[in-house]
């Protein structure tokens, strides 16, 4: 069963800063997460990002929570690996 998305106004700044085709591979992977969420093992963050889980897109990561009660999926932060840890 597909999980919702739901992506926060930072997260969509986020991505309107990167190019087009960068974009595009984000929101497949995205997508990819929603529709098989149900069979991967989410990859928690540590320190002070304990809440939030990761999913890798080449050199970028998108930072996301999950209810499986409600089952949606929460998009918080999108940025190249560099810099999207950093507080």
């Amino acid at each position: 069963m597909n999980y919702e998305l739901e992506i926060k106004a930072e997260a969509l700044a986020d991505l309107e800063g990167l190019t087009q085709v960068v974009r595009d591979r984000i929101a497949t992977k995205i997508n990819w997460l929603a529709e098989n969420f149900e069979y991967i093992t989410p990859q928690p963050l540590t320190g002070n990002l304990t809440f939030l889980y990761k999913l890798r897109v080449g050199d970028y990561r998108v930072l996301y929570s999950f209810s499986t009660e409600k089952k949606i999926i929460t998009v918080h932060q999108i940025g190249h690996r560099r810099d999207i840890y950093r507080a």
